[in-house]
């Protein structure tokens, strides 16, 4: 098709970015994603890349969307379907190569970005972090090197006490939360502004996710008889006697495990998208998610009469279509064994730019 003048000039004018794309002035002042109302409820969301050919590549929530290229210039564009109440974590994908978005401010580590629709709700004391390798997070000052006879090897925990200290909050997949989303930061907000009690963040790197979370005592052993006795001794204030463990996907499944399995330890919990799809064999079968729902955890809670003592608060992002039976079965399970509980949706598929939002309301409300 052959482009008018006015086309060529105005061609993105309706996402609030006048000018002729592929001009130096055009791309001084391109910010996206940019979203518009779509046609029968959603959003068409604007993305720009500009240089060489590209897709975009979405966490959880799409398939990789490739990018068109507009006339014979440099500037590369996608304009994406998005349904109501979505954020999400994406990446420009540039062969073998994944890039932050360079027009977008809103960064999670060196090579993502995040994109929120314009009814998606606010996250308060989640700062802005700028995108691309410049994005340095802050680290607790604290670091433990624990070297674990239970699991083997080496492993660098960092504590940090926002607030001073308090309750001992164990942060699964600690990592995501210290170099992709900055946990310290938005905790001491948190606390500062009277959301939650002073608290003591522990970060715990994962290792091999899929058999230290897979529902089994090693982990929890560790944990309890190695892990927290060097907290306890790092000389930051810490009250492991009310513990959180904060867990998502694989990390709230053994999250849910140790409160079921290791009741002394664990009695609060904050869980977002547990993925209670596990079974044993599950990660065997061609679908791993096509198998019972709610997993084995569904079926120890049928066989358990009373977790009066349990405080858990379930999350899962509202467009995890196939997450959301499992998850609902077990909340639904849970709270009929005489659990606290407390549900939620976030504005999110499986990503944890949507559940960061629940991990600071969620730690706060166990806590009572």
């Amino acid at each position: 098709m052959r482009l008018g003048a006015a086309d060529r000039e105005n061609a993105f004018v309706g996402f609030g970015l006048p000018g002729t794309p592929g001009t130096d002035e055009f791309w001084a002042a391109a910010r996206t994603p940019a979203s518009v109302p779509a046609d029968g409820g959603g959003w068409v969301t604007l993305f720009l890349w500009r240089g060489s050919p590209a897709r975009i590549g979405f966490e959880s929530w799409s398939e990789p969307v490739p990018l068109r290229r507009w006339g014979d210039t440099d500037c590369w564009y996608a304009e994406v379907r998005m349904p109501e109440r979505l954020r999400v974590t994406y990446q420009f994908l540039v062969g073998d190569a994944a890039h932050a978005d360079p027009f977008n401010p809103v960064g999670a580590g060196g090579d993502r970005s995040i994109a929120a629709t314009p009814d998606a709700p606010a996250q308060p004391h989640w700062p802005v972090i700028g995108a691309g390798t410049d994005a340095v997070l802050p680290l607790p000052r604290t670091r433990i090197r624990w070297s674990s006879e239970r699991l083997g090897g080496r492993r660098t925990v960092r504590v940090h006490p926002a607030g001073g200290g308090g309750p001992v909050v164990l942060l699964l997949d600690g990592d995501d939360w210290l170099y992709l989303h900055p946990a310290m930061t938005a905790f001491d907000s948190a606390v500062a502004g009277g959301e939650m009690p002073a608290v003591t963040l522990v970060f715990l790197p994962s290792g091999d996710r899929e058999t230290e979370f897979g529902c089994g005592p090693a982990l929890w052993e560790a944990i309890r008889d190695e892990l927290l006795p060097l907290v306890a001794e790092s000389g930051v204030p810490a009250d492991a006697d009310r513990l959180v463990v904060a867990g998502q996907s694989m990390g709230g499944l053994s999250a849910m495990y140790a409160a079921l399995e290791f009741p002394d330890l664990v009695s609060r919990v904050a869980c977002q998208s547990g993925s209670f799809w596990w079974t044993p064999d599950a990660m065997d079968l061609p679908d791993p998610m096509g198998g019972p729902v709610g997993g084995t955890v569904a079926t120890w809670l049928r066989e358990r009469a009373d977790l009066s003592g349990l405080r858990v608060a379930f999350d899962v992002g509202e467009h995890e279509t196939r997450m959301l039976p499992h998850c609902e079965l077990v909340e639904t399970l849970a709270e009929r064994t005489g659990a606290t509980v407390r549900v939620s949706r976030s504005a999110s598929g499986h990503d944890r730019a949507g559940w960061r939002h629940a991990l600071l309301r969620d730690v706060a409300w166990a806590l009572g």
